[in-house]
């Protein structure tokens, strides 16, 4: 940093206030030039200025000149929201030799503008006081020195879907070690199970296998699958990781060659079939898996009881059976974490009008990727589970447990319509005499290629009716269905006589992401979906530094957009891991040794471990890289020991008084944490919602 603008305890305070316009957006509702003017009268104001876009080069140019020629020594930026372009400035001022926790923000847009579009007056009124506030509190801001932590060059990747999956290969063939850990006894998700992917038609399987074997074989990647994630700590470029292996029963001398399953006396529902076939307690979960090694269901296997049944080991030809395997504990160190783990389906069984599991001719959409799929339990034949024949009429049911706020999740789980459409072409390749029709509330055919796909289903000849059926009832003698509800396009009511139902089901998030949440300490949005640090501008990373998201453990997405994301994730985790090191943000908190009673109750509330204490000298310590900042600890400290920095108590009630200065009985203050809540008043910014000002 140069000299000239280095920060001298003593010095007298020199502050630089800019407005920006942000074009009409705040300029729109708020007078910037009467601001600009009001900042001027403040105390220990020594340059004000409005410009049209702040954050643009000229205007980044403009301060650092004035840094140097007025001797500045705290600068405010009246604009946006500082989730946006807080970074961008502190970069300025740094550029300009001022130390960058010198530099303060006022959200006078979304916190402003957006939210009083319609009275200009209090608008500016509030903008002032938002102002005021922020210059207060500058002229307490304190220079920071940030700590440097070293990065461990592993990476961890959670779930091996094909997110997990291209995410691991990424990292791998960059030259990084990657541990993936996948749940279930073989990688490949939900694509594995899908026939066809759209737009392109492709077989599913056929494009996911060479990846699931690139996996298996990478020199770079120890694959763990049949294994949990139970503990994780540390921080950012360190995490201390534990991964519990769960007993296979069978050792890696297995050559899969199936003659256990031929004699295992044991059949249980086929959870890759989705329960439309069985399978045996020692079997392999798919043709294509990986490992290719088989497992023993310990839950349905009777050897692994008293009544020792052993019929498979007797069998076994490389005795790959070791019916006394147990779980295991593995502990690894890495410096980037990648969270690819998935999702789950939403299970019509609530919604009783469509009669799943009532009426055997109504499945799932999951259900009939399986059973037109020439690997599944049909051979790929469409037939009714019913009788087996091949049905006249087949109807898709739209939006079933999406987009409603009454049964189901509220949000669109954007796979559904094209997957449909998909699923439709494939019956009119092979069975084009099959009538079809699709319910639907809206057709979102929003990809490269998806208004193609769609425009050919209905040169085809597929009924598309705008109105979800009311209800369905069940002929009982011919299990055919009847489905009756309104045409909203046509407003008539519709009665639709199929032989077969598909419920287009929904994407939610896992029944295990709660745990997930836990052990790496990550928020959620309101649906259950892992939420990213900023939806624009980092849309893979997570507020918890080096942690990263993946496919659609973030969102319901297609396969395309879940590899795409994945690669971006991969990138973020290997920027991180070519420095070597990262510097970690200076907002933690300092033990004031002389209060501290080394009670240890800063340390059981600290949620990242970030807080130690010494028995001996009865004395706190905090471990810089591993803080995040929340404030917990200084919150719940009763001997006023703890100072958070950059966000110390005279700070924020220097901001108090400032807010409260005039009419204070016509205000309401809210105090919104800076790493959570303050999202959610920008979030209302954003949609512009409207409140009193």
């Amino acid at each position: 940093m140069s000299s000239e603008n280095q920060f001298k305890p003593d010095e007298e305070l020199r502050i630089g206030v800019y407005v920006c316009h942000c074009g009409k957006n705040i300029a729109g509702s708020v007078n910037c030039a009467d601001v600009a003017e009001y900042a001027a009268s403040l105390p220990n104001v020594v340059l004000s200025k409005h410009n049209l876009y702040t954050c643009s080069d000229p205007g980044q140019e403009t301060i650092k000149k004035d840094i140097k020629e007025h001797n500045l020594n705290r600068v405010v930026v009246a604009s946006c929201t500082p989730r946006l372009h807080e970074p961008t400035f502190r970069k300025t001022c740094e550029e300009a030799g001022l130390n960058k926790y010198l530099f303060e923000m006022a959200n006078i847009r979304e916190h402003c503008s957006w939210v009083h579009l319609h009275e200009p007056e209090q608008a500016t009124g509030k903008a002032k006081d938002l102002v005021r506030m922020a210059v207060a509190r500058s002229a307490l801001l304190k220079p920071q020195d940030e700590a440097v932590v070293p990065v461990t060059r592993q990476a961890l990747v959670i779930g091996g879907g094909v997110a997990g999956i291209q995410a691991a290969l990424d990292l791998a063939d960059t030259g990084y070690k990657v541990y993936l850990v996948e749940k279930q006894p073989s990688i490949g998700g939900k694509m594995a199970q899908i026939d066809k992917t759209f737009p392109t038609m492709d077989c599913s399987i056929c494009i996911l296998a060479p990846k699931m074997s690139d996996v298996g074989k990478h020199p770079n990647i120890e694959l763990l699958t049949n294994c949990e994630v139970t503990e994780v700590g540390g921080y950012i470029g360190n995490f201390q990781v534990k991964v519990k292996k769960n007993p296979r029963y069978i050792t890696k001398d297995c050559t899969a060659c199936g003659d256990c399953t031929k004699v295992c006396p044991v059949e249980v529902p086929n959870e890759f079939e989705v329960g439309l076939s069985g399978r045996k307690a020692i079997y392999i979960p798919f043709p294509q898996s990986v490992p290719a090694r088989y497992l023993i269901d310990e839950k349905t296997c009777i050897g692994l009881g008293e009544n020792t049944c052993a019929k498979c080991k007797e069998i076994c030809g490389p005795d790959a059976i070791n019916f006394s395997d147990k779980s295991e504990e593995i502990e690894f160190k890495v410096g980037t974490i990648i969270v690819a783990t998935g999702l789950d389906v939403f299970d019509p069984v609530s919604l009783m009008e469509y009669g799943y599991l009532r009426f055997p001719n109504t499945i799932t959409s999951l259900e009939f990727e399986r059973l037109i799929n020439a690997g599944g339990p049909t051979g790929g034949r469409l037939v009714k589970p019913s009788d087996m024949s091949i049905p006249k009429t087949v109807a898709f049911i739209q939006c079933v447990g999406s987009r409603s706020d009454k049964k189901g999740n509220p949000y669109c789980s954007n796979v559904c319509c094209m997957n449909t459409i998909k699923d439709v072409l494939l019956i009119k390749e092979h069975w084009p005499d099959v009538k079809i029709y699709v319910f639907y509330i809206d057709i979102r055919a929003f990809g490269k290629g998806f208004e193609d796909l769609y425009r050919r289903a209905k040169e085809e000849g597929v009924i598309f009716i705008r109105g979800l059926p009311a209800e369905i009832i069940e002929d009982a003698k011919s299990k055919n269905l009847w489905l009756v509800g309104e045409n909203t396009l046509e407003k008539k009511i519709y009665t639709v006589n199929a032989g077969m139902v598909v419920l287009s089901i929904g994407l939610r998030p896992r029944d295990d992401s709660q745990k997930v949440q836990q052990l790496l300490r990550l928020s959620k949005t309101t649906d259950g979906f892992f939420m990213e640090a900023h939806p624009k501008l980092r849309p893979v990373d997570t507020p918890t530094g080096g942690v990263f998201l993946a496919g659609c453990a973030e969102a319901p997405k297609d396969i395309k957009d879940s590899v795409t994301q994945a690669s971006a994730a991969a990138a973020r985790a290997g920027i991180l891991m070519a420095k070597g090191s990262v510097t970690v943000e200076a907002i933690t908190p300092t033990i004031l040794s002389e209060n501290c009673m080394g009670c240890g109750l800063c340390s059981r509330v600290c949620p990242y471990n970030a807080i130690t204490v010494d028995k001996e000298k009865k004395l706190a310590s905090v471990v810089e890289a591993a803080c995040a900042g929340c404030g917990t600890c200084g919150a719940e400290c009763s001997f006023n020991a703890i100072e958070m920095r950059h966000f110390t108590d005279e700070q924020i009630f220097t901001q108090i008084d400032a807010a409260t200065e005039e009419d204070a009985d016509k205000k309401i203050i809210a105090f919104c944490c800076n790493w959570c809540s303050y999202a959610g008043a920008d979030f209302a910014g954003v949609s512009r919602m409207q409140y009193p000002p």
